[in-house]
């Protein structure tokens, strides 16, 4: 290779660098002014690929235009979404700030337990007991948890004071997500580019796994998560239970993460025996008792009779997200590492399915 040659390839190498260094320096930026954004979006991607089956059903039987039709069905979500969602969130907030001065100030009351706690198997006793001490002198028996009291409670009034941000980015996004289902098919044809030009001639594919993946999870899991939680949030504002909004928090991390709400249901109902009376509290009991077994009815409905994916996996990215981002981070968390565990393991077996069909 002669001197000239020498300097033509060292000139490419420094404008390939330059260029590449442009390009970096654009998409980072352009990242930047979009990051406020990509939150609601990709929420709002995420509900639209969830509940376009729902759209769709809706659309054949209005019979209307793409247009229309998405914004009957974006309307019917804000209100069937958003005002119990205000109704729990005011009522968490409220509950925190009470708790959290609480705290801070040592006068925190907690009520004596009712008599049928005694007679809970194995550790009824043990439980009683505690929790009456508790309630005669909450700073001495609580002294030692009295840290991880306080840092649940700094954590908890971090937590409603993004309610608010997070009711405005879950009205943002529902929008979002309207105007995506007016424009499905050109969504569709966008995605299946994208990852056509990531892996090759297998974005089809790969576009539905994302689609049927994001479909379940929505359906399967987050959808009767949100559904159960609101009807039973509705039953402790009726009840006038303590710590409404902080139960009904709890019930939606549990039942996105797998776990039967009528854990926390069954005592409430045995609760409100012993401080009501029989017909409320009877009331209140088949009300708990057909929200729990909800989920049993609503999968077949729903056409999602489960999620491909380990619980770890549903449970690392609903709580990961909850840490990470909020109350919005525990839905878009879970679902976007389902995601990505289903496409990481389509992506270790691509070989084999391809050996398969040759």
């Amino acid at each position: 290779m002669n001197n000239k040659e020498e300097q033509a390839s060292s000139h490419n190498t420094i404008d390939n660098a330059i260029r590449i260094g442009l390009i970096a320096l654009l998409t980072a930026w352009c990242i930047y002014i979009a990051l406020p954004f990509i939150g609601p979006i990709l929420w709002g991607i995420i509900i639209a690929v969830g509940t376009y089956p729902l759209y769709r059903w809706l659309q054949k039987k209005l019979g209307l235009s793409n247009g229309w039709t998405a914004t009957v069905f974006t309307a019917l979500m804000l209100v069937f979404l958003i005002t119990p969602t205000v109704m729990l969130s005011n009522a968490l907030v409220s509950e925190v700030s009470v708790f959290s001065q609480d705290l801070k100030e040592g006068s925190l009351v907690i009520p004596p337990p009712p008599d049928s706690v005694a007679d809970l198997p194995f550790i009824g006793k043990d439980l009683s007991t505690f929790w009456t001490k508790a309630s005669e002198d909450p700073k001495a028996t609580l002294g030692e948890l009295e840290p991880e009291i306080k840092k649940l409670g700094k954590w908890l009034v971090k937590a409603a004071g993004g309610a608010a941000v997070g009711i405005l980015m879950l009205i943002f996004s529902i929008i979002i997500a309207g105007i995506f289902l007016a424009s499905a098919k050109g969504g569709r044809n966008a995605a299946e580019t994208v990852f056509a030009r990531f892996i090759g001639g297998r974005g089809k594919e790969m576009t539905d796994l994302s689609r049927d993946t994001v479909t379940s999870v929505v359906n399967g899991i987050l959808g009767i998560a949100v559904i159960q939680t609101l009807l039973a949030g509705m039953g402790f504002i009726a009840m006038d239970i303590p710590g409404a909004g902080i139960l009904a928090l709890i019930c939606l991390v549990l039942a996105i993460v797998q776990i039967d709400i009528l854990l926390i249901l069954i005592p409430l109902s045995i609760y409100m025996f012993n401080v009501t009376d029989t017909g409320p509290a009877i009331a209140f009991l088949i009300w708990n008792i057909m929200v729990g077994l909800m989920n049993n009815v609503l999968k077949p409905i729903l056409l999602a009779r489960g999620v491909e994916a380990p619980m770890s996996i549903i449970f690392i990215g609903a709580i990961g997200g909850l840490i990470a981002h909020g109350i919005i981070g525990l839905f878009v968390g879970g679902v976007v590492f389902v995601l990505g565990y289903k496409l990481f393991v389509f992506w270790l077996h691509e070989d084999k399915e391809t050996s398969r069909s040759i």
